[in-house]
């Protein structure tokens, strides 16, 4: 005897229209048009929907694949947008390292004096200074011309 269905999926007329249309357009990213398939299987306004295991294999995907779409779906309260369509970050992976404080402080460092016996700052110049000033985080040469392209800064 099969488990009963946790989450269920029941479409409206226009989800299913929005569904098909992105099945049958072919300028939808993989997992997109994936996934709106296995809404489109699990639709239970039709009629009861086939097991997880059926719809995987008819698809090509893995039955945890069909279970989180199944979630996702319920999770969401029914918008099929939000389940379908990828998440978009919230934050970069990365904190950056040139924040504008730091690149205005790179910029006003450049555009002072050379120090003595220099007719003009260098990027590597710029480095060696950037690494003992304080409050500026050590940066590489081609990241401190980077900062001064951006600012429109030129050295020569």
């Amino acid at each position: 005897m099969p488990r009963p269905k946790e989450f269920t999926v029941a479409l409206t007329a226009a989800d299913r229209a929005t569904l098909t249309r992105v099945v049958s357009s072919g300028t939808h990213p993989a997992r997109m048009i994936t996934r709106a398939r296995i809404l489109l299987a699990l639709d239970e306004t039709q009629g009861p929907a086939p097991d997880r295991r059926v719809i995987a294999e008819r698809l090509g995907t893995s039955e945890s694949t069909v279970y989180l779409v199944a979630k996702a779906f319920t999770v969401h309260g029914g918008r099929v947008d939000e389940v379908i369509a990828r998440k978009k970050r919230a934050t970069p992976p990365v904190e950056p390292k040139v924040t504008g404080e730091v690149e205005a402080r790179v910029i006003a460092l450049a555009c002072s004096p050379p120090p003595d016996g220099y007719a003009r700052w260098t990027l590597r110049l710029l480095e060696k200074h950037v690494i003992v000033t304080e409050g500026i985080p050590p940066m590489d040469h081609s990241t401190i011309g980077r900062v001064l392209k951006r600012g429109r800064l030129s050295l020569i």
